[in-house]
């Protein structure tokens, strides 16, 4: 019988097997059935079917982890629910108190913060010819009587530096580099530093009498600097014409202020820039063809283009400041010193004046290190159209373009680009702005400080140019969009006070370093003193203030002797200095502010996201 089968039903039975018993074991034994099929004699289940399960059980578990993160989301939202609901409470409170009675609407605002909240509900930025019919009459006056003070400033400022110490200047004062340094420092403080109060003053006092005392105080300075040779008194011309910068500067931007919104605040500073850079544009030629008459000349051509805006006030429309008119002159100023102690506002005042000290030196320290160093003989005989008031004839290396016009390549730009330039960064917010504008003018103080090529050093002002566009008006419309109502010319006048702390100490840096590391006149003495027997055995003691008396040779007579002991001539010569004592490494002292106020205005602009009244 070879099969067992079941009795009942006659069947081979399903659960029991019978095996044909191999040699040496039981004839028969039952084989265990396999689970789901399969071959017999097979013990549990194969390796397949164990895969399928553990992915059911991966898959089981990555749904609990999408419910927990459902759950999650469903606290997070009825968190969020609770908020607004919150909010929603403290707006009906708000609705529903009452004002104050016992404080008028500008005694009420002077209670509150420093910086008020702009609104959320901002108007959309309009297009670009939108933008220029939006703007009002008095937007116009005041950039046109800005132009008229920028032409005649710039006219005396970007040759200022070659008539007060400049060695070898037929005519000028040769004062020394830690002369002009102090000149310099105390121009920049009392022009930078007074519209912090005198801005308060023109909001409660009229911005047309403020500009109408300006102007008298301007023409004032530009005579006692064109009559006084003295350090001293000098000094004093600069001191009356930086006090009628200083009042009239927070004048004339209050008036654009009251004149700009948010929607064409962008173009409209903008547009104030380019006009400021179109007077600044002009201003360096015309004070090189009054230079060629004499140095007098330029003082008093100056004080005549500043009187030109009497004739303006004849036709200029007061603009309502929005400010308290009943304050007296000691509420004005405590006033004005209680709203700049915002730790905030002071971080970046503090970061753009790292900013504007490095960004000064083009127009403070470049005249001195261009007509040192750098040399346009071949760009002159390359461009045989330049006029001759434009050339300077008297320099021992050959004819070279007068430094006024080099450096006027960098209000030239402005001019050409500004304005398109303000209309593309429109939407970009102000701090990333000004962030990027220090980055890129870290480039151009590095590539402009650096070389004795024309060519590279108009490279290096084009990038000093797009830095400045990016972060010149930039900084007036920040400070514009954050003040107050009623306080736009007091914030106004704190944007000039980055213009106060960094030119002034980038004036005395400027002032030891280049006096002492990078003149050519003081580098050529230390050369005498250190290369040659001229000092005739006497030991310099480092001091550059001694080194004329130590070897009988003046200042002014330091390049030539050194040509005459040497037997070089003044391009052997130059060159000579420039590889023994390297000045340019001066300009790297500079860049080193550019890059801390770099990463200062980083962390800022992050930090600022959380206050919505900073983050413009």
């Amino acid at each position: 019988m070879p099969y067992h089968q079941d009795a009942a039903a006659g069947k081979d039975s399903p659960a029991v097997e019978l095996r044909r018993r191999p040699a040496g074991q039981m004839a028969w034994r039952p084989a265990t059935v396999r689970r789901g099929g399969g071959s017999p004699g097979a013990c549990g289940p194969p390796r397949a079917a164990r895969g399928v399960r553990h992915r059911l059980r991966a898959v089981r578990h990555r749904l609990r982890a999408v419910r927990h993160r459902l759950r999650a989301v469903r606290h997070r939202l009825r968190a969020v629910r609770h908020r607004l609901r919150a909010v929603r409470h403290w707006l009906r409170g708000v609705i529903r108190r009452p004002v104050p009675g016992a404080l008028s609407r500008e005694e009420h605002e002077m209670t509150n913060a420093v910086v008020s909240e702009p609104s959320n509900a901002a108007p959309p930025k309009l297009s670009f010819a939108q933008t220029i019919r939006s703007l009002p009459r008095s937007f116009w006056m005041g950039c046109t009587m800005e132009m008229w003070e920028r032409l005649a400033y710039y006219g005396v400022r970007v040759v200022m530096p070659i008539y007060i110490a400049q060695a070898d200047e037929p005519g000028g004062l040769h004062f020394s580099q830690q002369d002009k340094g102090t000149i310099y420092m105390v121009w920049a403080l009392i022009q930078s530093l007074l519209p912090m109060i005198t801005g308060g003053y023109a909001d409660r006092y009229g911005y047309k009498r403020t500009i109408f005392i300006t102007v008298w105080l301007k023409i004032i300075g530009y005579l006692l600097m064109a009559t006084q040779r003295s350090f001293t008194g000098f000094l004093l011309g600069v001191v009356v014409l930086a006090t009628g910068t200083a009042l009239f500067k927070p004048g004339i931007q209050g008036t654009l202020a009251q004149s700009m919104d948010k929607s064409n605040s962008s173009v409209g500073w903008g547009l104030f820039y380019w006009l400021v850079n179109v007077g600044g544009a002009i201003g360096p030629p015309l004070a090189g063809y009054l230079h060629g008459k004499g140095w007098p000349w330029v003082f008093y051509g100056c004080a005549c283009i500043i009187s030109l805006n009497f004739l303006m006030l004849f036709t200029y429309k007061e603009v309502d400041s929005g400010a308290d008119k009943t304050s007296d002159a000691w509420r004005v100023f405590k006033d004005t010193i209680k709203n700049i102690w915002d730790a905030r506002l002071i971080t970046v005042i503090l970061l753009l004046s790292g900013f504007w000290l490095m960004m000064y030196q083009l127009w403070d320290l470049m005249p001195n290190f261009y007509t040192d160093w750098i040399s346009s003989t071949s760009f002159v005989q390359n461009n045989p159209w330049l006029p001759s008031s434009w050339l300077d004839i008297k320099d021992p290396r050959g004819v070279q373009l007068k430094q006024e016009n080099v450096i006027n390549v960098n209000a030239v730009c402005i001019v050409l680009f500004l304005v398109p330039f303000s209309y593309l960064v429109a939407r970009m917010k102000v701090l990333s702005a000004m962030t990027l504008g220090i980055l890129v003018a870290i480039g151009g103080i590095l590539v402009s400080g650096t070389t004795t090529s024309l060519y590279v050093l108009f490279l290096g002002i084009l990038l000093f140019s797009i830095g400045e566009m990016l972060t010149g008006p930039k900084k007036s419309e920040y400070f514009a969009l954050i003040a107050p109502k009623g306080k736009k010319a007091l914030y106004l006048g704190y944007v000039n006070i980055p213009a106060a702390i960094g030119p002034a100490i980038g004036a005395q840096m400027a002032g030891v370093l280049y006096g002492t590391r990078g003149e050519k006149a003081t580098l050529a003495l230390r050369y005498l003193a250190e290369n040659t027997d001229h000092a005739q055995g006497k030991a310099w003691d480092g001091d550059v203030s001694s080194l004329s008396g130590l070897l009988g040779v003046s200042r002014q007579d330091a390049f030539k002797k050194l040509q005459e002991v040497l037997h070089l001539d003044a391009v052997e010569a130059t060159r000579l200095l420039w590889d023994t004592y390297q000045p340019y490494e001066i300009w790297y002292s500079f860049a080193a502010v550019g890059v801390a106020s770099l990463v200062g205005m980083l962390i800022f602009t992050r930090r600022s996201r959380r206050w919505k009244d900073l983050d413009v």
